[in-house]
């Protein structure tokens, strides 16, 4: 059966269809990259259309066709590094956030070229995503700041909403329906119902021990996954009758060949959860990415090092794209970035049972 980039996985050998060692010969790279490191990569809800966010202080967005190919079609500039990109609902919109302290926002239903500002902070904005908003159709723009702030934006005025005070610098935010979770400094997790947007519904702090890399919601709002820099990954949900479901496990370790008692911990750097299945991957700095079922708590496929850290990853609308940039995340310091550190953008075609949970699994 022919599928995406070329010939189906279902043609692989029985060999390879029984193991837990994924494929990354078919998978292809992005044309013309950013210049410096990438930091957030956003898929269109609507169209094969890939948004990223560098260091370069620029958003490309780019085309992907069937056949993995991609073109460039569009990029807006920020005064500083980019931190974070995200798409609207109707899939018009893309919206960057950064070291500038703005975000700024390219209608590409407009057919502009330029970017507007529509968003400021004290400090830098880390995470920007789309919320639904009261009225019928609308969507408000939710903006994540080291300022240790939260701010809610109607796109048609320049001030915020409203705004919700956090603990400490904003770290990673994510938003699925109701649910908006927010991890910040000093491993506070922060649980929004966005029902009461100017309320915390709950606040705990990450049973992870070390500081919070990323959070992930569930496809169907239930929970989140969080994952750390030291190698670890929590599942979380949001009702406490669910507690006993919560759990965390170790991910993106390795132990040097002929020393025991040593293991070297990476960061997690990106959770991405599959839209289909309600699987999700996991990417570090070890430059490895894996599949889980959470359900099972199963790892479902770990794939070959890929030749340098990943600092994010995304899959597209239907779960059959799992794009991952190659880019250092800059957990070493400046001293490790070099000029032969990889910077590109790889797109890995999804095979029919590689994210799919395993039989036993309850759907949920």
């Amino acid at each position: 059966m022919s599928t995406l980039f070329g010939s189906s996985s279902n043609t692989t050998s029985a060999t390879a269809a029984n193991n837990t060692i994924g494929d990354i010969s078919k998978d292809v790279a992005l044309n013309s990259p950013p210049e410096d490191s990438i930091s957030d990569l956003s898929f269109s809800p609507q169209s094969e259309h890939l948004a990223v966010a560098s260091w370069d202080k620029k958003v490309r967005i780019y085309e992907i066709n069937s056949a993995g190919q991609s073109e460039g079609k569009a990029l807006f500039e920020h005064e500083a590094p980019v931190l974070s990109c995200c798409w609207s609902k109707d899939g018009q919109k893309v919206v960057g956030g950064g070291a500038d302290k703005a975000a700024r926002m390219l209608d590409l239903g407009s057919g502009s070229t330029t970017a507007q500002q529509v968003a400021a902070h004290d400090q830098p904005i880390r995470c920007v995503r789309f919320i639904e908003a009261p009225g019928p159709g609308q969507q408000m723009l939710v903006t994540g700041s080291w300022d240790k702030t939260v701010k809610y934006w109607d796109l048609r005025q320049s001030t915020a909403v409203a705004t919700l005070p956090c603990q400490e610098r904003v770290y990673t935010l994510d938003v699925k329906d109701k649910l908006m979770v927010i991890g910040t400094a000093d491993r506070y997790i922060n649980i929004i119902n966005l029902a009461e947007p100017t309320k915390i519904y709950k606040t705990f702090q990450s049973p992870l021990k070390w500081q919070t890399r990323v959070v992930s919601c569930f496809p169907d709002a239930s929970g989140f996954a969080i994952g750390s820099i030291e190698g670890r990954c929590a599942i979380q949900h949001v009702d406490e009758k669910d507690a006993s479901s919560n759990f965390s496990f170790k991910c993106h370790r390795e132990q040097p060949p002929n020393q025991r008692d040593v293991s070297n911990v990476y960061s997690v750097n990106a959770i991405s959860y599959h839209p289909v299945h309600g699987t999700f991957s996991t990417a570090g700095s070890d430059g490895t990415f894996h599949y889980w079922d959470g359900q099972a708590k199963h790892r479902l496929k770990g794939y070959p090092s890929v030749g340098g850290t990943i600092s994010s990853t995304a899959f597209n609308r239907n779960g059959s794209i799992f794009a991952y940039a190659v880019s250092y995340d800059w957990s070493k310091g400046y001293a490790f970035n070099t000029t032969q550190t990889p910077n590109k953008v790889m797109l890995h075609p999804v095979g029919a049972d590689e994210c799919k949970p395993r039989p036993s699994a309850k759907k949920r």
